[in-house]
């Protein structure tokens, strides 16, 4: 069990550093690449306003486009009003933004028929891989987006269309090596975590053991303790009945209940021997399938004297490598508390099955209404479904805490459900030898 809980302390530990940081590196490249794409938008929106290239304030004396007679300076297109603020505004704007950029537009007119490219700006393409690109953009329709490593917005220009062409290789190269890079060092450091969580969650978990090792040793050493002054109760009560010569109801009720209290610090010492890391278990192969037959005949009078219906239905030749006496004890115990809580007239039934690498034991009984779902609570100590009728069905609320205690010191697992509100079917799965 310890090992068990150190296991889920640090599967929980690591799943929730991996948590934090997926979240962390998530959002940090999340905004580096919505950055990204926010400054090639607005080189593009720049572009755009000025028909395919930056305005002559952004560019030195030499290196501005001479217009023809036909396109006077005035009739070139400003730069909008934000994205003159953005850059500083008038003679203000960061001249650096139209050396750095490489790109080209593409013009298509109103039908859709190419026009020309203007590839001044690059020289990554060649006129015949640019033409093709642009065609292949203009013919999906998009108005924005990503064409490779281009940024690529659409325009409308006086009856034609223009496309423009940013590259942002460099952008995005720099964009995946921190991607890459951030990952790794996450990797690293859940990795970093791990191995520090295996070192210290011994020391982590220590505590808790210690109480749960002399939790245990104290039913222990407490039921051996019991055992002395409860045979001797009973001793005496038998001295008594013998000398008073007839049957007194005190004395009845002294044994009854001495009887009881004999029973559960059994059932508190053998479930605690089983829940130690390594039960005092003779695991050999056996017939589960033998076992299980053998057991469930048992029940077959007991069925009739309670006005239960009791169905079984046994796949032969399953062998199992376990102890035959916490197997069998395994299987009386679910059909006990089957035959317990059924009500008069109700049906127990037992499966035994293979399924896939493991051995199905099946124990389904109807019940009085109850919750659907899970039901593993039931294998807490001392829980009841209806703790109102422990006097009527007697137990202590043991029997499924040792099944589930039996079961996994088996190496196997145990759950309980009820589909419909009105049974309860607990199912047990053992390896398969």
């Amino acid at each position: 069990m310890i090992q068990k809980l150190r296991r889920k302390f640090v599967a929980a530990a690591i799943v929730s550093v991996f948590l934090v940081l997926f979240l962390l590196i998530g959002a940090i490249n999340l905004i580096n690449y919505q950055r990204l794409v926010a400054d090639a938008d607005q080189t593009l929106a720049i572009l755009s306003a000025n028909r395919g290239s930056f305005p002559g304030e952004m560019l030195r004396d030499e290196d501005r486009p001479e217009l023809p007679p036909a396109m006077p300076d005035e009739a070139m297109l400003p730069p909008t009003p934000g994205e003159s603020e953005l850059f500083g505004g008038g003679h203000g704007f960061n001249r650096e933004l139209a050396y750095q950029s490489r790109f080209f537009s593409a013009w298509f007119s109103g039908d859709g028929d190419f026009l020309r490219l203007n590839l001044d700006n690059l020289a990554s393409l060649s006129e015949e891989e640019a033409q093709a690109l642009a065609e292949e953009v203009y013919a999906a329709g998009k108005t924005r987006g990503f064409a490779g490593e281009y940024r690529c917005c659409r325009a409308d220009c006086e009856g034609e269309t223009l496309l423009l062409f940013l590259n942002c290789a460099r952008e995005l190269e720099t964009f995946r090596s921190f991607l890459y890079a951030s990952i790794g060092i996450s990797l690293a450091g859940t990795l970093a975590v791990f191995l520090l969580l295996l070192l210290f969650s011994g020391r982590i978990v220590r505590p808790i053991a210690e109480s749960y090792e002399k939790q245990k040793r104290f039913i222990t050493d407490a039921g051996h303790e019991l055992k002395t002054p409860i045979t001797i109760i009973r001793a005496d009560a038998d001295v008594l009945g013998s000398e008073l010569g007839e049957e007194n109801e005190w004395l009845s009720d002294i044994r009854r209940q001495t009887l009881r209290l004999s029973e559960l610090t059994a059932d508190l010492i053998y479930l605690s021997k089983m829940e130690e890391e390594n039960a005092a278990l003779q695991l050999q192969p056996l017939l589960l399938s033998e076992l299980v037959d053998e057991t469930a005949q048992s029940f077959q009078a007991l069925a009739i004297t309670k006005g239960r219906r009791f169905l079984s239905s046994i796949e032969p030749e399953l062998t199992v490598s376990g102890d035959e006496k916490a197997l069998a004890k395994l299987a009386s115990i679910l059909l006990d508390n089957a035959m317990k809580y059924s009500p008069a007239g109700g049906t127990v039934s037992l499966t035994l099955s293979k399924a896939g690498k493991n051995a199905r034991l099946a124990v389904k009984n109807s019940t009085p209404p109850m919750e659907t779902g899970n039901a593993d609570r039931l294998f807490e100590r001392f829980a009841r479904e209806d703790p109102s009728r422990s006097a009527e069905t007697g137990g202590f609320g043991l029997g499924l805490a040792i099944a589930k205690a039996i079961t996994e010191a088996h190496k196997g697992s145990i759950h309980a459900q009820s589909e419909d509100g009105a049974s309860l079917t607990v199912t047990a799965e053992l390896p398969l030898a």
